[in-house]
């Protein structure tokens, strides 16, 4: 071949490359798409059994076409302390069998395009064509089912393009075949050790063992000069330079997430060791009559089966050891790591934004928990001061500020990508929702320094008062779970029962503060207790009033609506449900002697 050859197989190469990737890429979204939170949620749930994390690591794998995506997402949920150490490492072993799926697919391409037409029609070089059009049309879809047919149709588009890139590299390398110097430079992958680290080098370069195997059964198709001798060991090494992206994505981690890369990189190279060790030894002492024999697409995908599979039934028993390795690398210091702090939210998160979305949610969850029980903390201190606890509620306020901030943050980005219709839906009632959570804090504190200035000052209300802040307390509690539950459950009937009560605490309010100015003219109460008291008042009502922003948004995000003036001025009065509900509160939060 000529210099000018060379090089221009090479550039049609690299270009085969790149559109094997963008397609994989862009088919691994719409599947992860589809599948949406579902995969965060199995994780979580279903690792303590080994037989299910075991299909989990497999079935997500396949989804994700990527055994190191699965990685990095893992060391992202050990980060943030959402899983243990231990759920990961069956879920890893899992992993090396799914990720064999992409290799079968890609042996489609070896159809003979000779024979019949619908032999020929087999292979993805023709069919991925229509599966173009198709997924081109659906994606282009105006129907009110578009981002489910627009998922599917990316999924048939990322194939077309995927395959394409194999046509474009098996028209690259078919003149190698012809090549003195290609057979020449082939001699040199007689030796294993060399086999393992070119392996291990191409798909740590391009981060994908997929596109290197691609890469492989295009060479071995279109050549027919790659022998299994050579083929086994090439194999065997891109196993392990898939775990280059999960030592990069373990940069920057606690100790613990560190872990699962070490057990990813540890599992293959044990299997590579083991069985290469196995292989050449009984091919130089009984000989294996396959080894000089020319391997095509199909025998490298059975050879990368047999081989992830053999691993995982010979190493699924030693999962613990696994871990044991781990430990051993990367020991605890003193014991520390069992008392690290997990990032919040860990940025890996975003190369899956289905998950990262989920995670934002439940983060969300636990700062709705945190806001709520930071403001019954607060009311607790009215009557029965104590300054451990005091200082408790304002350090939960910071935590509420971080929370805000990250989960703020990561939307943000998130909403910069494309994201299916129900992790819109997710981002924009958390969106909504971490502002009032954020506020809930703040009125917490103003509460407590009431707190403070009736202990500092030795201040008491009057009995009155006293019976009817315990009754508008009460309502406050109640609205405050009730909001909680609401936010956790995205119950939507539950949700429209917040705006009666939330009425009725403004009520209440305006009656206690009528209450206390006729106290005023009888003497029984002081000014500077009605400016303390007002205070309150004027956070109690604002904090209900939170709570109804947080139901109105799991309805109206429910429903794709985000008027919220307009939604309330639509319950509030007129609305027999509305009407029930707030006669019903009316009735349950009466003030002592007074008719609202």
């Amino acid at each position: 071949m000529e210099v000018k050859d060379i090089v221009l197989a090479l550039v049609m190469v690299i270009g085969g490359l790149a559109f094997f990737l963008y397609g994989m890429n862009v088919m691994s979204s719409g599947l992860e798409k589809m599948a949406g939170g579902k995969m965060e949620q199995a994780l979580k749930k279903l690792t303590s059994n080994w037989a299910l994390s075991l299909l989990l690591g497999t079935a997500i794998t396949i989804v994700l076409q990527s055994s190191s995506s699965l990685t990095v997402m893992l060391v992202g949920l050990v980060n943030c302390g959402v899983m243990e150490v231990s759920q990961t490492v069956v879920v890893i072993i899992g992993a090396n069998i799914g990720k064999t799926f992409t290799t079968w697919l890609l042996c489609l391409m070896g159809v003979d395009t000779e024979g019949p037409l619908w032999l020929s029609l087999l292979n993805p070089e023709y069919f991925s064509l229509l599966f173009a059009l198709v997924g081109a049309v659906m994606m282009m879809s105006k129907s009110s089912e578009n981002s489910h047919k627009s998922n599917i149709g990316s999924i048939l588009v990322g194939f077309a393009v995927l395959m394409y890139g194999m046509v474009l590299m098996k028209d690259a390398v078919g003149p190698l075949k012809d090549s003195a110097e290609f057979q020449q430079l082939l001699t040199k992958f007689d030796n294993p050790i060399l086999g393992v680290l070119v392996g291990t080098g191409v798909t740590g370069i391009i981060q994908s063992s997929a596109a290197s195997i691609g890469i492989l059964q295009t060479l071995a198709d279109n050549t027919g000069t790659i022998t299994f001798s050579m083929a086994i060991p090439i194999i065997m090494g891109q196993n392990i330079g898939t775990c280059v992206t999960a030592l990069i994505s373990s940069i920057g981690v606690n100790r613990n997430a560190k872990k699962v890369g070490i057990i990813h990189i540890a599992f293959n190279v044990i299997g590579t060791v083991i069985f290469l060790t196995a292989y050449e030894i009984l091919d130089m002492t009984i000989g294996f009559p396959f080894s000089s024999m020319t391997i095509n697409s199909v025998g490298i995908a059975v050879v990368h089966t047999v081989f992830n599979i053999l691993t995982t039934f010979l190493l699924l028993p030693f999962a613990k050891h696994l871990e044991m390795i781990a430990n051993f690398i990367l020991p605890d210091k003193d014991g520390a790591e069992k008392h690290h702090q997990h990032t919040l939210l860990d940025k890996r998160l975003l190369t899956t934004p289905s998950v990262a979305v989920a995670e934002c949610e439940n983060a969300s969850q636990n700062m709705a928990l945190l806001a709520v029980e930071t403001v019954l903390l607060s009311i607790s201190l009215l009557t029965d001061y104590d300054e451990r606890l005091a200082k408790k509620v304002y350090e939960n306020e910071e935590l509420l500020d971080n929370y805000e901030d990250r989960i703020g943050s990561s939307l943000v980005q998130l909403n910069k990508m494309a994201l299916s219709e129900r992790d819109s839906q997710v981002s924009s009632r958390v969106l909504r929702a971490i502002g009032d959570f954020e506020r809930l804090g703040d009125h917490a504190i103003n509460i407590v320094q009431s707190a403070e200035e009736i202990h500092n000052h030795e201040l008491s209300f009057s009995e009155g008062a006293q019976q009817e802040l315990s009754v508008l307390t009460a309502a406050l509690e109640e609205i405050l779970q009730n909001t909680y539950q609401v936010y956790k459950s995205h119950n939507e009937v539950e949700a429209a029962n917040i705006e009666p009560l939330e009425q009725v605490i403004d009520y209440l309010t305006r009656d206690i503060k009528a209450n206390h100015i006729k106290r005023l003219q009888k003497g029984t109460c002081t000014i500077e207790m009605g400016f303390v008291l007002n205070d309150i008042l004027i956070n109690f009502e604002r904090v209900s009033d939170h709570c109804s922003n947080i139901a109105v948004s799991v309805i109206e995000t429910s429903h794709n609506m985000f008027e919220t003036h307009s939604y309330l001025n639509k319950v509030k009065f007129g609305n027999k449900n509305f009407n029930e509900n707030f006669e019903h509160f009316s009735e349950k939060y009466r003030l002592p002697g007074s008719i609202l």
